[in-house]
């Protein structure tokens, strides 16, 4: 707290110096003391960032914006560029979903693996290691592509509740899909099935206040993760909800890339078809997936709804291979869903199929994609034509050419936008979640995805991935490297914002 009341101390300080040197005509040594000023606030700060001990390009790239961009450059670092404060403002959450975890997979008995081959075990080995959730062989997953499928589903699902929907959203919107699954809500609560709604402050802007207070009155308890007007001076506003989790009645879960809102259906003109996938979970998966909820939940109601909890216990559900929810954010172990994605990269042995709409991978993640494809593996990359942002577009394409120098397939997703994330490894592992393969899904945004291993499901994945290949173009080497002047400049400009995307 100290530390931040200091940080705005300094900003307040920026700010009278540039203005007291730029804009009035006090005398020479006035102006002379506040340039030092300028200068004492400059040299504390960038000795502090030299202290957290990053690469050291990162550090040198925050250096140079806070040299030469004044106060835009201290405020741009100040709310995106701090690492101590993932680790300072969630501190309590983050002890506590451990105890809480601890607590879960204390009484759960460890599953027989050994149905898995080789590299199956090896990225399982991993897996059982790095996070806090288990592995399940009592679980049933179902892809469900694009927003018509998904939607159908959930709506047919939330009319058959009888107890509970807890439901949590990145976006979710007021328009005519948002209107009638919260009109499904109202109606759900006035029978008695309980309704828990949590939506992210930053991602729902567009959720109206008239919404909200209507599903209270019929009894919902909504709340917003991380309210905007009180995250400004503590710097919660940055670190965004981008979980999107609905579990019914405690049998049956969704969980995937979908938000909720009419472009998710493809009806936003300026946009036009969605590409997207979303999976149904059934079994212990839905459990794990149902406590990512109640922590988020406990989080932002203040409520201890995990006292009293039904113990862990399998549900009676033919598995389908192993399953894995795995939750990331600021609330669990620093890094965690990159490290899940470069284990699964480096557990293949064949191919790696990877579909992202915002490809700014790490350098661990590029260095094991571009040694899976010298080693002679099938490596493709699916992104989309035209992306929903300068910076994100034009920061993906500037590691194309690279990639296509050691030989990975790259292919540009020309039907609409692709927003999938998806990763599949030698056609029997995957990865599908709301989780980006860039900084601010593995650093900042709270992400929550499924690892599969030896799943029917996955056959469906490669089915999908292979039409959506239909839709694309194969990027040429020659060609992408014969590109204009102009274009190499924006993504060389974009990729300078690389580590913040």
């Amino acid at each position: 707290m100290r530390r931040r009341r200091m940080e705005f101390v300094f900003l307040f300080i920026l700010i009278a110096a540039v203005y007291m040197i730029l804009f009035t005509h006090v005398s020479f040594n006035v102006k002379l003391f506040f340039i030092g000023l300028y200068i004492f606030v400059m040299v504390v700060t960038m000795f502090s960032l030299m202290l957290e001990n990053r690469f050291a390009h990162e550090t040198l790239l925050w250096m140079y914006v806070l040299l030469f961009f004044p106060v835009f450059g201290y405020v741009f670092y100040l709310f995106s560029g701090q690492l101590y404060l993932k680790g300072y403002l969630f501190r309590s959450k983050r002890k506590r979903d451990r105890e809480e975890w601890k607590s879960l997979v204390t009484h759960v008995s460890p599953p027989d693996l050994s149905f898995l081959n080789d590299h199956q075990q090896s990225f399982a080995a991993f897996a059982k290691n790095a996070s806090e959730t288990t592995i399940s062989t009592s679980s049933q997953t179902e892809v469900l592509k694009n927003g018509n499928e998904t939607f159908t589903e959930i709506i047919k699902q939330l009319k058959k509740a009888e107890k509970f929907i807890h439901i949590e959203y990145y976006i979710f919107r007021s328009d005519r899909l948002g209107t009638e699954i919260i009109d499904i809500l109202i109606e759900k609560a006035k029978v008695g099935v309980e309704v828990l709604f949590i939506f992210d402050a930053a991602g729902s802007l567009s959720l109206s206040n008239n919404e909200v207070k209507r599903m209270k009155n019929a009894g919902i308890k909504a709340y917003p993760f991380s309210p905007l007007k009180h995250g400004f001076f503590n710097q919660k506003f940055n670190f965004r909800n981008h979980r999107k989790i609905i579990i019914i009645d405690g049998e049956i879960g969704f969980v995937g890339g979908l938000n909720v809102g009419e472009e998710y259906l493809g009806r936003n003109k300026n946009i036009g078809f969605w590409r997207d996938t979303h999976m149904v979970l059934k079994g212990e998966a839905v459990y794990m997936l149902h406590t990512v909820f109640l922590l988020d939940w406990e989080y932002v109601s203040g409520e201890d709804v995990l006292q009293g909890r039904p113990a862990f216990k399998n549900k009676v559900v033919h598995g389908d291979g192993a399953v894995q929810v795995v939750a990331s954010g600021p609330d669990t172990q620093q890094g965690i869903m990159s490290d899940f994605y470069y284990s699964l990269i480096t557990s293949a042995t064949e191919s790696i199929w990877i579909a992202s709409p915002y490809f700014v991978p790490n350098q661990a993640i590029k260095a094991a994609i571009k040694h899976a494809a010298i080693k002679g593996l099938q490596v493709r990359l699916m992104v989309p034509a035209v992306n929903d942002g300068f910076l994100t577009q034009y920061g993906s394409r500037s590691y194309f050419g690279e990639l296509l120098q050691f030989g990975v397939e790259v292919y540009s997703y020309k039907k609409g936008f692709l927003h999938q994330k998806l990763i599949i490894v030698d056609g029997d592992m995957a990865s599908i979640g709301t989780a980006n393969m860039d900084m601010r899904s593995f650093h900042l945004n709270f992400e929550v995805n499924v690892f599969l291993m030896g799943s029917r499901t996955i056959d469906d994945l490669v089915t999908h991935y292979k039409e959506d290949m239909k839709d694309s173009d194969k990027l040429d080497s020659i060609r992408y490297n014969d590109r204009g002047f102009l274009e190499r400049s924006k993504e060389s400009f974009a990729r300078l914002f690389s580590n913040v995307l």
